[in-house]
């Protein structure tokens, strides 16, 4: 197999000699939300804390609820260039999970799906763990 001069140049499979593709930020939002929800033991957080067993909404998605804008995902947010893109998520990690490892898997898991399905480099994905989450 034979290298294009876009690979040997380091070029982004995104800007090509007859144009561009833009990928937009809800579709790098929408694949690392699926990404971390195929990670064991993490969930995303809305930011906040709330007690063991409140389920109650936050402003944003009560809001959301009665306006039936569904928004984006709670507990992620993406920036996104030409050729990069960074990943911010806050999570909870379920009691007894090993912090580390869930963060390292999520990290591993988002970079390895957004990658791979839009080409673009995921220079960072920060995790910012909010809090522990109890079986009930």
């Amino acid at each position: 197999m034979t290298e294009t001069s876009q690979e040997r140049a380091g070029a982004s499979p995104l800007q090509g000699d007859r144009g561009t593709t833009k990928i937009g930020d809800g579709v790098v939002l929408a694949i690392a939300n699926a990404a971390a929800g195929e990670v064991g033991g993490a969930h995303l957080s809305h930011g906040g804390t709330r007690l063991p067993g409140d389920s109650s909404p936050t402003v944003g998605e009560f809001l959301g609820n009665i306006t039936g804008g569904s928004g984006r995902p709670r507990g992620i947010s993406v920036e996104v260039g030409e050729s990069q893109a960074a990943v911010d998520l806050t999570i909870n990690v379920d009691y007894g999970k090993n912090i580390a490892s869930v963060a390292q898997e999520l990290r591993r898991n988002v970079i390895s799906r957004v990658e791979s399905l839009t080409g673009l480099h995921v220079t960072e994905v920060n995790i910012v763990v909010n809090d522990l989450a109890f079986e009930q």
